[in-house]
């Protein structure tokens, strides 16, 4: 049985995701959820629903292909009582407004005729009130099979008033979280990944994993996983320093935040980073020998939209996606960025794909160089391959990727009141 330790799937290299936020990217009139949800155009709030389902995702599918991407990245599509689904109710149904199993297992089949990978969001750290063991734990109290399954510090539970008496995801009740040393809690959650992975995902994306503060955790989860597709990639969201997972052993790759925050600061903040500082962050964000392969973003569902940035302008965003496709790693496309959405914080950043307007959105000058990008991504194995070398001098900093004898130079020169760049 392969152990998945040292090594990283090889196609990741090769990745470009599209992350999709099932709620909000189609709803399609062929899945009928039962229940009542806002129009469309809706400016979204943390509470509201905007019924998107499988079937609307699975519809869209030759539009995501047709970007260039080859993988998708779902948030998650479990049972729960929440519009981005992070508070999980059942980790074995598929949310019954996104739609049904026969709904999920086409979506795989036909992302997967059309040459793209899918992995799932993994929320393992914490469920929600509504999960059945912690429903029995509000029920039964101290006499629940299940009471050592969470962290309770007193009884009765104080789920919906009061301060919680039990350990929860930021001190928030509505996310009990695991006890994740309890065997048997272990087993379920590794059957849940086991259980995706044999209906045909190819990877999982792990939410706030470093909050699971067990290194055999993950190491067991990696086991399992690599044993029935060594092939599968394992990503968590880590926003700080990822060396302890990256190890091997644990995580193939980590949402690569520290890039993100280093183009950040030095394109759209109000009192940015100079240029020399901007290469070091980089070199941190891309050390030499690191295990794995990042997934690389620049907006997600956590995060301020690109297009709604302080200090946003086309020439910066073209230059932070150039960055994006240019570095090491697997660029990921947040939804809708494609066509310039904006969004501001959360729950801002999660409005609904307007496909009515579709049409306007692919005229603008971003849609056409993302995939310019995406293109010159697929044909060239430099980029994909290439060994990475980052230099700064005098006002101009390079990015040099290397590859056999093929080489291709990335060159930021320090400019005002924008930066210019070229690829040579």
């Amino acid at each position: 049985m392969p152990s998945g330790k040292f090594n990283a799937p090889a196609w990741t290299k090769d990745a470009v995701f599209y992350q999709v936020f099932p709620d909000r990217f189609c709803r399609s009139a062929k899945y009928k959820a039962v229940g009542k949800f806002v129009d469309w155009e809706t400016l979204p709030t943390r509470e509201n629903m905007f019924g998107g389902n499988l079937a609307g995702i699975c519809e869209k599918l030759e539009y995501i292909a047709s970007l260039g991407v080859n993988a998708i990245y779902l948030c998650p599509i479990f049972k729960s009582n929440s519009n981005h689904r992070y508070h999980t109710v059942d980790y074995f149904e598929i949310d019954p407004v996104l739609g049904t199993l026969r709904d999920f297992d086409k979506l795989v089949s036909k992302a997967h005729k059309l040459g793209l990978r899918v992995i799932l969001d993994g929320v393992f750290n914490h469920c929600s009130r509504g999960f059945f063991q912690f429903n029995s734990l509000m029920e039964l109290g101290k006499n629940s099979p299940y009471v050592d399954w969470f962290h309770v510090h007193g009884w009765p539970l104080h789920a919906y008033s009061g301060k919680p008496n039990y350990d929860c995801w930021w001190g928030y009740p509505a996310l009990p979280k695991f006890n994740t040393d309890n065997p048997d809690v272990r087993d379920y959650l590794f059957s849940v990944g086991e259980y995706w992975m044999k209906r045909g995902i190819d990877g999982w994306r792990l939410d706030v994993p470093n909050e699971i503060d067990d290194d055999s955790f993950w190491q067991e989860f990696r086991r399992r996983i690599k044993a029935i597709n060594p092939n599968a990639y394992i990503v968590g969201e880590i926003w700080d320093e990822p060396s302890r997972w990256l190890q091997g052993d644990q995580f193939d790759g980590v949402m690569n935040y520290p890039l993100r925050k280093a183009v950040l600061k030095y394109l759209f903040d109000e009192s940015p980073i100079v240029l020399a500082e901007f290469a070091t962050r980089l070199r941190e964000a891309f050390p030499e020998g690191r295990f794995g392969v990042p997934m690389n973003l620049l907006g997600s569902h956590d995060t301020i939209r690109l297009a709604s940035l302080p200090c946003s302008n086309l020439q910066r965003m073209k230059l932070a996606l150039t960055l994006l496709f240019f570095l090491p790693g697997a660029p990921c496309i947040y939804y809708g960025d494609e066509i310039g959405m904006l969004g501001g914080k959360d729950p801002d950043n999660r409005r609904a794909f307007p496909w009515d307007k579709l049409e306007e959105g692919m005229k603008k000058p971003i849609f056409g160089f993302i995939k310019e990008l995406i293109e010159l991504r697929r044909k060239s194995q430099v980029l994909r391959d290439g060994s990475l070398e980052i230099a700064y001098s005098a006002g101009r900093l390079e990015i040099v990727r290397t590859f056999g004898k093929k080489k291709m130079t990335f060159a930021i020169t320090a400019a005002k009141p924008d930066p210019l760049f070229e690829i040579k």
